[in-house]
């Protein structure tokens, strides 16, 4: 089992997120400050759910793309729990903070994938004794 493949990730990458949150906090220079189509405000939640909704999808999406090693109930249960967990304090988080973990999966899906491809043709060819 690969310690790296499940949340130690996210782990690691929590000093980062609290980090950034207090300094979304704190940042004066922040506040109201327009960003990117609908985001108006770095500091304050996402008014309209987008990227809530799209850390979620994207979390789901990065679960299934990812290789599973055992089919458990208890796998199952956090492929679909997590990425609701993350959403649900989306919510809440601060916009920065949403951009960040949403720019962050997205990389982290395309290094699945590429991965998976790469694998696939690693596969293909037998070893040589």
């Amino acid at each position: 089992i690969n310690p790296l493949g499940g949340c130690l990730p996210m782990l690691l990458q929590m000093p980062v997120w609290m980090a950034l949150y207090s300094t979304l906090g704190a940042a004066a220079e922040l506040y109201q400050a327009p960003f990117v189509g609908w985001i108006h405000d770095l500091t304050a939640p996402d008014a309209f759910y987008v990227l809530p909704v799209a850390v979620t999808l994207l979390m789901f999406l990065q679960a299934k793309v990812s290789p599973a090693a055992v089919d458990s109930a208890q796998q199952k249960m956090m492929m679909y729990m997590m990425p609701i967990m993350f959403g649900v304090f989306s919510l809440f988080f601060p916009a920065g903070l949403s951009v960040y973990i949403f720019t962050n999966t997205v990389l982290g899906m395309a290094h699945q994938l590429y991965m998976n491809r790469a694998d696939t043709k690693g596969a293909a060819t037998p070893a040589k004794a």
